[in-house]
């Protein structure tokens, strides 16, 4: 840490007030395994996190009150995972009121978890800003209660996920100094037509063996069970995804359910013309 940010760190602390950077995550395959009693499904994935964020501005006010800037968030502001994450910690410590700014840039349903960062970072905020200390595995059954992949998010590294995306092993997958090229199409994909689409299955490769894979093995052997159905219903998305591999690519595929495609490169690729209008992420892991 430099001079220059512990300074920082020193001054925001000293204004009671949290700055963060919750950031999206990609799915390095997506197998759906089973169709539970509870009628959720069972999933085997990889979540690995990228740099692609929003900004969180959590401060001690006497009223409580929640702002956005950036993309438009639909639907009530209440129903927003930093608002349940508060709720949820006030409940059980007494907090006090906060004031609430989210600058939203990651797009919203598109398979890369934003809102759910932005629900886990609201929970870490607040163990800091109220000095809490509570420990990641609380914070984690915290964010479970907010939804399925919010608990990745409490340590964000890397991790096979199983049962509902909510239980988490750590896998030693080291994708550094590869670069990753994420575009979301602006094609609205909803839970239910994603699930709609598949058949569960036994999954035919173990993602916990992926080290195991040479980087130009990934193509023919992991995938993701939601493009089976979503990359003929969209052609948009299959283009996106061939053109990934036409300009260089040793692995794309769609992310969650969709529709952000990305693509991974050994190389800093170039950003597609027609695409430069979309919402576009390039970075190295």
């Amino acid at each position: 840490m430099t001079l220059v940010s512990i300074l920082f760190s020193k001054f925001v602390k000293k204004l009671n007030l949290m700055l963060s950077f919750p950031n999206a995550k990609i799915n390095i395959g997506l197998q759906v395994t089973e169709k539970r009693s509870d009628g959720f499904h069972n999933l085997e994935s990889i979540f690995y996190p990228i740099q692609w964020q929003d900004a969180l501005e959590v401060l001690e006010s006497d009223n409580l009150t929640f702002n956005s800037s950036g993309l438009l968030i639909p639907g009530e502001a209440a129903n927003n995972l930093c608002l349940k994450a508060f709720n949820l910690l006030k409940n059980d410590f007494g907090l006090g009121s906060v004031s609430i700014h989210l600058h939203k840039n990651i797009p919203m349903g598109a398979g890369m978890g934003g809102g759910s960062a932005d629900g886990a970072f609201m929970l870490k905020a607040l163990n800091t800003l109220f000095e809490l200390n509570l420990s990641d595995e609380i914070l984690e059954n915290y964010a479970r209660k907010l939804g399925s992949d919010c608990a990745f998010f409490i340590k964000n590294e890397p991790v096979f996920c199983f049962n509902k995306g909510d239980e988490f092993k750590e896998i030693k997958l080291n994708l550094k100094d590869k670069y990753c090229l994420a575009i979301n199409p602006d094609i609205h994909i909803s839970t239910a037509e994603a699930y709609g689409g598949i058949k569960p299955k036994k999954s035919g490769f173990d993602l916990q063996e992926i080290n195991k894979l040479d980087f130009c093995d990934w193509k023919n052997t992991i995938s993701n069970d939601f493009e089976d159905a979503i990359l003929v219903n969209y052609p948009a998305i299959k283009a996106l995804k061939d053109e990934m591999y036409q300009h260089g690519a040793f692995y794309a595929s769609m992310t969650g359910s969709g529709s952000t495609v990305y693509g991974l490169f050994d190389k800093k690729p170039q950003i597609l013309n027609k695409y430069a209008q979309m919402g576009v992420w390039i970075g190295k892991l």
